[in-house]
């Protein structure tokens, strides 16, 4: 991975790619790390069992917490954190696209709806003679 592609990620992706780079784990250790929302900034308190000998290191305590909060060792679906990166970043370029096209057809169908609405009056009278 180069320095120019860990840029165009997000913040809260870098962290994620700099704690798995530091605490050596797996894109399945850092999506199971996510799942279980844990703070990547925080995982170095996690890793010192050299000098606490009674933590697991950061992998084992993960998979660990996994294993007991979702009943299974690993997720069903590992996915990388660049990969999940661009399908969000695709996600969003889609609902803003969509955004966009629903913006530009309420546009156009406003313009022709204003020209035949009526004034306040005019449906008064339309609807039953004398409003007074």
């Amino acid at each position: 991975m180069s320095k120019q592609t860990s840029k165009a990620l997000p913040p809260k992706h870098q962290a994620w790619l700099q704690a798995r780079r530091r605490h050596r784990l797996s894109h399945a250790h850092v999506q199971m790390a996510q799942e279980l929302r844990m703070n990547p900034k925080k995982l170095g308190s996690i890793d010192n069992h050299d000098q606490e000998p009674w933590k697991e290191p950061p992998p084992q305590f993960i998979e660990h917490l996994y294993q007991k909060r979702f009943g299974r060792e690993r997720p069903e679906i590992v996915v990388p954190i660049e990969q999940h990166a661009r399908q969000l970043a695709q996600k969003k370029a889609e609902r803003r696209a969509a955004k966009a096209a629903r913006r530009a057809q309420a546009d156009t169908g406003q313009g022709a709806s204003r020209s035949v609405r009526e004034t306040p009056g005019e449906t008064a009278e339309a609807a039953g003679g004398d409003a007074m």
